[in-house]
């Protein structure tokens, strides 16, 4: 599905925009947290760095940095879990932070995990499901509050953007191109994305940060549609089931919107 192209620039990775470093300490400050969702995973252009987060120029961080003037400390990391954040991620935030955002919880539910079981392995594709549904009713809550409260104790005043997961889907489960998902499993899969949001945005409102819904906004722009912001099954599978570069842009303006 097309080259990888590497962007050399990894200066560009801590500071949305390339200013004196007077200047620079005079920025709103600007940290961005989370998962491939916050990366930029999806968008196929990455910053040429070492770690393997997968982090994008195209990533709604570094646009919204550029956009308003932030000191850009890019910290999201393809893969990351709730604890991964907890241990690696917030040691830049501070009391003089402006602004945080943040996906999370997708990976400690195993999204990843349960559209491989879906797509690869059909009967184990309820129980996939159910375990993830479990996880997501029972535990997802109790990591969230413990990311969350390490994000307060550490930035005492910042803005705190909390971001939702788009469907995946389209309501219809549309199937196209290579797919081994049947429209029954999509749209079971969209069930499991909607219990993810909604324990995100109740712990998010619990905490009093912002919760941004993207649902709404990829409706008609999900897998299999005729404009789509997320990959389908891609080549290399990482990129899968991720926004484009479309998707980000979504995800930007989304987020500008609740911004002061």
């Amino acid at each position: 599905m097309g080259r990888w192209r590497r962007i050399v620039g990894a200066g560009v990775v801590c500071l949305g925009v390339l200013v004196p470093a007077a200047a620079a300490s005079a920025l709103p400050q600007y940290v961005a947290l989370g998962d491939s969702y916050s990366s930029g995973v999806g968008t196929r252009v990455f910053y040429s760095e070492e770690g393997g987060c997968s982090r994008s120029p195209d990533a709604y961080g570094p646009k919204i940095a550029a956009a308003r003037g932030y000191t850009l400390s890019f910290q999201a990391c393809s893969g990351a879990k709730t604890t991964e954040v907890n241990s690696n991620q917030l040691g830049t935030l501070s009391s003089t932070t402006s602004l945080v955002t943040i996906t999370i919880g997708g990976n400690d539910a195993g999204f990843s995990n349960v559209i491989l079981n879906c797509a690869l392995y059909y009967f184990t594709c309820g129980s996939a499901i159910s375990e993830a549904n479990s996880f997501i009713a029972n535990k997802l809550p109790g990591l969230l509050d413990t990311t969350y409260n390490g994000i307060r104790s550490r930035a005492t005043s910042a803005h705190v953007v909390v971001l939702g997961y788009p469907h995946l889907f389209t309501a219809e489960g549309t199937t196209c191109n290579v797919n081994l998902l049947t429209s029954s499993n999509e749209k079971k899969l969209n069930e499991t994305g909607d219990k993810l949001d909604g324990v995100i945005k109740a712990r998010t409102e619990t905490h009093k940060f912002t919760f941004v819904d993207p649902r709404n906004a990829f409706l008609p722009h999900e897998v299999c549609s005729s404009s789509e912001w997320l990959n389908g099954q891609s080549n290399p599978l990482s990129e899968s089931y991720h926004p484009n570069v479309s998707g980000q842009a979504s995800l930007t303006t989304l987020v500008e919107a609740v911004l002061p």
